[in-house]
């Protein structure tokens, strides 16, 4: 475990890794009571479980997962698809909903926004992807082509929230969804060059969830 720019949460983690084991073990009983509940929609839960196993696999330190890191050029989509998937998709398709083709565009919409969020997490990281000979096209890219990868995903992200209201969204519920997505935009400068854990972790990854944090308030 090594961080190239220095991390406080992994120096943190270091020095409690009894505290890990008995979170590990919390987490994988309450993994299994929500598993024995959803029981019936186990095969959805188990593709997001093999998705997200496409983007771990390369960390792995044993042979037969480091020839991964050679071709894992995919990995933040990957990411980004599970984190989509389990926020987006897995709600809808457990509530039994008829599928439409709103939650399609949501669900892209969520997408694009997601991955331009992983790319600040790639860009913080290239340094020890390079280092673990993980590939990406964060560390194929120059600072041009990132700059290019991120306003593409923003536009995609723009487009897809947009088109929502064809699907029946209001424009009040568009915005709402379209606030993280400014908010992301307008920090990406500061973002290449504050690698603080305490703002990718609670700002950028709590950035996720903040529109059905507001929807939660205003329609309580």
């Amino acid at each position: 475990m090594h961080s190239a720019t220095g991390s406080e949460r992994l120096n943190w983690a270091l020095q409690h890794k009894s505290l890990h084991l008995i979170l590990y073990f919390i987490g994988l009983m309450g993994a299994a009571i929500c598993f024995f509940i959803l029981r019936r929609h186990w095969c959805w839960i188990a593709f997001g479980a093999f998705v997200t196993f496409l983007y771990s696999a390369p960390k792995i330190p044993r042979k037969i997962f480091i020839g991964l890191r050679r071709i894992a050029v995919g990995k933040t989509i990957f990411l980004a698809f599970v984190w989509m998937y389990v926020t987006t998709v897995l709600p809808l398709l457990v509530s039994g909903k008829h599928w439409q083709a709103g939650f399609t565009w949501l669900a892209c919409s969520r997408f694009f926004l997601i991955y331009a969020i992983c790319i600040l997490f790639d860009y913080r990281d290239r340094e020890d992807d390079k280092t673990d000979g993980i590939r990406s096209m964060i560390t194929w890219f120059n600072e041009r082509g990132i700059n290019n990868l991120f306003a593409f995903s923003m536009l995609l992200f723009a487009g897809f929230t947009a088109a929502l209201y064809a699907a029946g969204f209001s424009v009040f519920t568009i915005c709402i969804l379209l606030i993280p997505g400014i908010i992301v935009a307008a920090l990406y400068n500061y973002a290449k060059k504050n690698f603080s854990d305490y703002f990718y972790y609670f700002l950028l990854d709590g950035l996720m969830m903040l529109s059905g944090l507001i929807m939660i308030i205003l329609y309580i």
